[in-house]
C-alpha cells in the first residue's frame, strides 16, 4: 500500500463528513472518487496530503512517498512563465532550475554582480542536489502538454492555467498524484490530451471528477463517499455504477425492515400498565438501541427537482442565417455560415475554447450584430439564456432575491410556489437560500442560475457550459428533464457524455471561420469527422484510440476527381479494413497496458508491448495519411 486511511473521522460542525473511513492505494492504480458536492471529498484529499489531520483514526503512507496534488483553485496572479510555473514541481530547485536557464546562456561577461551571484548560486544548488537534468525534463513535460514555455501565466485563460498547474503536478514524477476536478474549464482536446498523460503516468493517481466518459477511460477503481462513508467498488466506472444501485436496494430493503420492527416495539412498549409490570428489561434496552440506530441514520441526500417550464410553442423555423460573417480582430469565428434551426432540434456546439462559439451565439441571439449577412429570427419566441460566466448576478443579492425578486410566492407550471419551498427542489437548504451569491460554492451558482431559468417559461433555451460544478446526479436529471424538453435547445458544452445523450446535431468550429454540420451527438461526430478536425484551431486531441469512446468508422471513398490506377484503386478499397485490424489490436493493447497487474510482469513483456504500441500509433498514421491521400 503506497498510501491510506485507517478508521479516520472527520467533522465539520454537526456536518459528519468522514466516519470512521478505510482507505488505501496501490502502485499504478487510478482510483476515481465521487459524491455530491459538499460531502468532504476535497476534504479527504487535504487529510491525504497532510494539510487538514482527521480528528480520529491514522494516515498511513509508505515511507519516501512522493505526492503532488492538482487543487481546483487555479492561481490567478503570477509573474512567472509558464516554464517557471511547472518548474516549481520541483519545489525549492524550481527557481534555481528557471534562473539557469534565464542567465546560464548569456555571456558572463554581461551579467551584473547580482545576475552573477543568482547563477553561481542556482548552479551549485542544482549540482549539489544533482539536478542538471531537471530543466530538459521541464522542457519535455511542456512538449508533451503542449505548452508554449515563455508565455506569462498570467495572461492565460482558465482552462490554460489547469494544463499548466497539472503539469507542475506531474512533471516531478511522484509516486501519487491527486487531481481535484481536472477536466472543469478543459476543453475536449485538453480532456483528451490529459487522459493519454495520465494513461502513461507511471504512478497511481487519485482523482475527483464529474465528467463520466473521463471516468470511464481512466479509472480502474471508483471510491464512493456518501454521508460519511466511504464504499469502493472495482470494476471502473460501470462496476460503479451496478455496485451502486445494488447496495441503495439493499439498504433500502434493510431500512425497510428495521424501521417495521421499531414500529413493532414501540406499540409493545406503549401497552398497558400491566404489560409494563412484566415486560422484558432486555427488551428495553435493545429499544433503545434501535431509537438510537434510528437517529444516527443519516438518509440519503435529497436529489435535485428540475422542472423546465415550457412556453407556447414557437414557429416551425427557429432561426436562418444566411452567409452570416463575423470576426473578432483577427480571428474569424464565423465565414459564409448558411444554416437553418427548427423547432425542436438540440444543437451541440463544439470546438476549442477561445475559438468563438460564446461569440456565434450571441450572434445567433441578436446580442451582436454580424459582420456581414442575414439573420430571421422565428415568431413566438421565448428564450432561456445560461451564462457560462455566471455573470448575471448581483454578488450581495440573495437566492431567495433572485428568485422571488422581492415576492415570497413564484408561478411553476401555473400553481403558486413558495420560493424557499422552489429553491429546496434545487438543493438549497433555508438557511444557504438567504446568503448572499458571494458566498456560494460554483456548484450552488451553477443550480441557481438552473432554478432562475427554470422559473420562467421558455420554448428556446440556450445553456454555455451548464455542466461545470454539477455532481453527476444533478447532471443526469438536468439530462432527463432536457430530453424531455419539447422546445430548441442549443448547447455549448466539453462534456462529451452529456452531448451524447442530449444533442441530435453538432455544429462544430473548425477553425478559420469554418462550421462542420453532423447529425448526431459527440459519438456521431467521431465517426463522421476528418482524421484532423482541428488543423486550423492550434488544437489538435489525439487521433481516436480504442480508448474513445467509438472508434471513427471510415465513410465509403468519395467520387474522384482524378482517376486512380487499378492498384491505387485496389489499395484504396483495402485500407478501411485495415485501419479497422490495427484499431482492433490497439484497442486490445490499450486495455492490456491499462490493468494495473500489466507492470508486475517481466520488463521484456512490458518493453515489448510499449514498443507495439509506438509502432501500431505509426501505422495507424501511416494509413490513415495513405487513405487521405487516395481518396483525395
Amino acid at each position: 500500500m503506497l498510501l491510506g486511511l485507517k478508521a479516520a473521522t472527520y467533522r465539520i460542525g454537526t456536518t459528519v463528513l468522514l466516519d470512521q473511513v478505510d482507505f488505501s492505494i496501490e502502485e499504478r492504480e487510478r482510483v476515481a472518487l465521487v459524491g455530491r458536492n459538499g460531502t468532504g471529498k476535497s476534504t479527504l484529499f487535504r487529510i491525504l496530503t497532510g494539510e487538514t489531520t482527521p480528528e480520529d483514526g491514522l494516515v498511513i503512507k509508505q515511507d519516501g512517498i512522493r505526492m503532488t496534488c492538482l487543487e481546483q483553485a487555479v492561481p490567478q496572479e503570477h509573474d512567472d512563465t509558464i516554464f517557471d510555473v511547472v518548474a516549481q514541481g520541483f519545489g525549492a530547485l524550481g527557481k534555481h532550475i528557471s534562473m539557469s536557464r534565464t542567465l546560464g546562456p548569456l555571456d558572463h561577461d554581461s551579467l551584473t554582480p547580482e545576475q552573477a551571484k543568482t547563477l553561481e548560486l542556482a548552479q551549485h544548488e542544482l549540482g549539489e542536489h544533482h539536478g542538471w537534468h531537471l530543466e530538459s525534463e521541464v522542457d519535455q513535460m511542456l512538449s508533451r502538454m503542449k505548452l508554449p514555455p515563455d508565455l506569462p501565466f498570467a495572461k492565460l485563460s482558465g482552462g490554460m492555467k489547469r494544463k499548466v498547474m497539472l503539469a507542475k503536478a506531474m512533471v516531478s514524477n511522484p509516486d501519487v498524484l491527486l487531481l481535484d476536478e481536472p477536466t472543469n474549464h478543459l476543453d475536449i482536446p485538453s480532456i483528451e490530451l490529459l487522459e493519454e498523460q495520465i494513461r502513461q503516468f507511471k504512478g497511481a493517481v487519485i482523482f475527483v471528477s464529474h465528467d463520466r466518459s473521463f471516468m470511464r477511460k481512466l479509472a480502474t477503481r471508483v471510491c464512493d463517499l456518501d454521508r460519511g462513508m466511504l464504499k469502493s467498488w472495482s470494476g471502473g466506472y460501470e462496476g460503479f455504477l451496478k455496485g451502486k444501485a445494488e447496495f441503495l436496494h439493499a439498504q433500502e430493503k434493510a431500512n425497510a425492515l428495521f424501521d417495521k420492527k421499531l414500529a413493532e416495539e414501540e406499540v409493545w412498549i406503549r401497552r398497558g400498565i400491566e404489560a409494563r409490570r412484566t415486560r422484558n428489561e432486555g427488551r428495553v434496552r435493545a429499544l433503545m438501541e434501535m431509537r438510537k440506530q434510528f437517529s444516527d441514520r443519516r438518509n440519503v441526500v435529497g436529489s435535485a427537482k428540475v422542472q423546465v417550464q415550457e412556453a407556447e410553442r414557437s414557429g416551425k423555423v427557429v432561426a436562418e442565417l444566411t452567409n452570416i460573417n463575423k470576426q473578432l480582430g483577427d480571428l474569424p469565428i464565423l465565414r459564409n455560415f448558411t444554416n437553418t434551426i427548427l423547432r425542436g432540434e438540440k444543437i451541440g456546439f463544439l470546438g476549442p475554447n477561445g475559438i468563438g462559439k460564446t461569440t456565434a451565439l450571441k450572434v445567433l441571439l441578436g446580442q451582436l450584430p454580424p459582420d456581414s449577412g442575414h439573420i430571421k429570427l422565428g415568431t413566438k419566441l421565448e428564450i432561456a439564456y445560461f451564462d457560462q460566466l455566471r455573470s448575471q448576478f448581483n454578488e450581495e443579492d440573495t437566492a431567495v432575491e433572485i428568485i422571488g425578486a422581492g415576492k415570497e410566492f413564484i408561478t411553476i407550471d401555473g400553481q403558486a410556489k413558495h420560493v424557499i419551498g422552489y429553491l429546496q427542489d434545487f438543493l438549497f437548504t433555508p438557511d444557504r437560500a438567504r446568503q448572499p451569491v458571494r458566498s456560494l460554492s460554483g456548484g450552488e451558482r451553477a443550480r441557481l442560475i438552473l432554478a432562475q431559468l427554470f422559473s420562467t417559461p421558455s420554448n428556446v433555451m440556450v445553456l454555455d457550459e451548464p455542466t461545470n460544478d454539477l455532481d453527476i446526479e444533478t447532471l443526469e436529471l438536468l439530462e432527463e428533464k432536457l430530453m424531455a424538453y419539447q422546445g430548441t435547445l442549443i448547447l455549448v458544452s466539453h462534456d462529451r457524455e452529456f452531448l451524447n445523450q442530449i444533442v441530435t446535431r453538432c455544429l462544430v468550429f473548425e477553425g478559420d471561420g469554418v462550421v462542420g454540420d453532423y447529425v448526431g451527438g459527440y459519438d456521431d461526430w467521431l465517426r463522421q469527422r476528418s482524421t484532423d478536425p482541428w488543423a486550423n484551431t492550434g488544437s489538435k486531441p489525439n487521433m481516436p484510440t480504442a480508448a474513445s469512446s467509438a472508434s471513427p468508422t471510415i465513410a465509403p471513398p468519395a467520387k474522384k476527381t482524378k482517376k486512380l490506377g487499378y492498384k491505387e484503386q485496389r489499395e484504396l478499397e483495402m485500407l478501411p479494413a485495415l485501419i479497422e485490424k490495427l484499431e482492433t489490436e490497439q484497442e486490445a493493447l490499450v486495455a492490456k497496458i491499462g490493468d494495473p497487474g500489466f507492470y508486475q510482469q517481466e520488463a521484456s513483456v512490458v518493453t515489448a508491448a510499449q514498443a507495439r504500441m509506438v509502432a501500431l500509433d505509426n501505422e495507424l498514421a501511416a494509413a490513415y495519411a495513405r487513405w487521405e491521400e487516395l481518396d483525395g
